[in-house]
């Protein structure tokens, strides 16, 4: 009777492992996206005119695809085609395009042919992410962010939890099973030979020679890409975020009070650095705005943000009391957050003003920014990918029109990118 009851209990132990591995492995390739790299694109790519939970220059994106599905009836393929050519579905006399083009003053949506179809899709599952109640006395500091994923979702906890629990069962029914052969054998008097004294599992490894010698080469390689992965790392400064002698956040004047990146750094218009603003520059807003009356946070208080107005006013000379400088201003040490080697040549024109970048495309999501850091890691392949990629934007540019022309019937595209005008030879950035 218990050997019947045993081989039940194992059977049904095993019938619910096979469910549990079934419905997750469903679920798992049910899903569609990821949001840790939807992320990322969406703060190099979107988060210059959208955010999730607030219109900017273009619409608010929080679940996006669901709203156009339930509201206009529109799919994922509309929103594909709208992403990477906007003004071509304008074109076609699309009505819900035409409307959305008219309701934010018929500003042009930049075309991104470039995302893939799985860039989209991780896009879109970012998008559709429930928005984070903010945690009460948490920190407005937005810190580094990390070069691969944030960490694991929800969804992705829950698998690995229940594979954890699958793997148990799975031992315990190994156990059982074990346990009742062994009894259905005593039982009809079948003897279990026992098991001979083996080698030990350490001795028989260090006589194989094969062996010995197949790890030595694997601990060889190993050892050598771990080597050549440190080494690559020298140099590179990505997530480096200094302390400054003033704080100045980002998050506050270029995402909450929306003031353009190149109203502080206007030298990125027209020559090859972005340029440090003068405080002149500062003092333009904060002669009438000497105090702070955003939101606060348990670290970053109001009686903080003031006390840094107070040290531009020391610095710039600026006497708050008499309305007028004092004529004596002291330099302020800024420290250097984004440097390049000097042999390579870089000029913010060229890429601002004639490519027509935005600055989120190299330095991250500064809007969301409360201390500065080093978004991107500026390495030679991270810029020769960016030219691969990249299109010149040639209409209305009588720069490009004789270049491509020629380089149109050389390669037999209608679009080029960097890569194709000469952007990967080395003397482009090299001196």
């Amino acid at each position: 009777m218990k050997q019947v009851i045993h081989r039940k209990l194992s059977a049904t132990i095993l019938r619910l492992s096979l469910i549990i591995l079934l419905t997750f492995s469903m679920a798992l390739s049910a899903q569609e996206g990821d949001p840790a790299k939807g992320k990322s694109l969406f703060n190099a790519n979107c988060a210059a005119c959208h955010k999730l939970d607030k219109k900017m220059t273009g619409p608010a994106l929080r679940n996006v695809e669901q709203r156009l599905s339930d509201d206009e009836g529109l799919d994922k393929a509309w929103l594909a085609a709208w992403i990477r050519n906007s003004s071509g579905v304008i074109k076609s006399g699309d009505a819900y395009a035409n409307k959305i083009y008219n309701e934010f003053g018929g500003a042009a949506m930049t075309a991104f042919p470039q995302l893939s179809d799985e860039d989209i899709d991780n896009i879109l599952a970012y998008t559709a992410e429930e928005a984070k109640a903010p945690a009460q006395g948490a920190s407005t500091q937005v810190g580094m962010t990390p070069a691969s994923g944030s960490g694991d979702t929800v969804s992705n906890k829950l698998i690995l939890g229940a594979l954890a629990v699958l793997f148990g069962l799975l031992a315990l029914a190994l156990v059982l099973v074990n346990k009742t052969l062994r009894r259905f054998a005593d039982a009809k008097g079948v003897d279990v030979a026992a098991k001979d004294k083996s080698v030990p599992l350490w001795k028989a490894f260090a006589q194989n020679q094969f062996l010995v010698l197949v790890t030595a080469i694997f601990f060889l390689l190993a050892s050598g890409y771990f080597v050549y992965g440190f080494f690559m790392q020298v140099g590179v400064d990505q997530g480096y975020q200094p302390v400054q002698p003033i704080h100045f956040s980002h998050k506050i004047h270029a995402g909450d009070n929306g003031i353009d990146c190149k109203y502080c750094h206007s030298s990125a218009r027209v020559s090859k650095t972005s340029g440090i603003p003068s405080l002149n520059v500062c003092m333009n807003c904060h002669k009438s705005v000497y105090e702070y009356t955003g939101e606060t946070s348990a670290e970053y208080t109001k009686e903080f943000y003031d006390g840094e107005i107070q040290k531009l006013y020391a610095a710039s000379g600026w006497n708050d009391a008499d309305q007028k400088y004092s004529g004596n201003p002291q330099p302020v040490k800024w420290i250097r957050i984004h440097n390049l080697p000097d042999f390579a040549y870089f000029n913010h024109s060229q890429h601002v003003t004639v490519a027509g970048l935005e600055c989120q495309t190299c330095h991250g999501p500064v809007e969301e920014m409360e201390i500065m850091y080093q978004h991107a890691p500026l390495t030679m392949g991270w810029c020769i990918n960016c030219h691969r990629e990249t299109n010149v934007k040639v209409k209305d540019n009588a720069y490009y029109t004789k270049i491509h022309e020629e380089l149109s019937k050389k390669y037999g595209v209608e679009q080029l990118t960097a890569a194709q005008m000469g952007g990967l030879e080395c003397g482009k950035c090299h001196y």
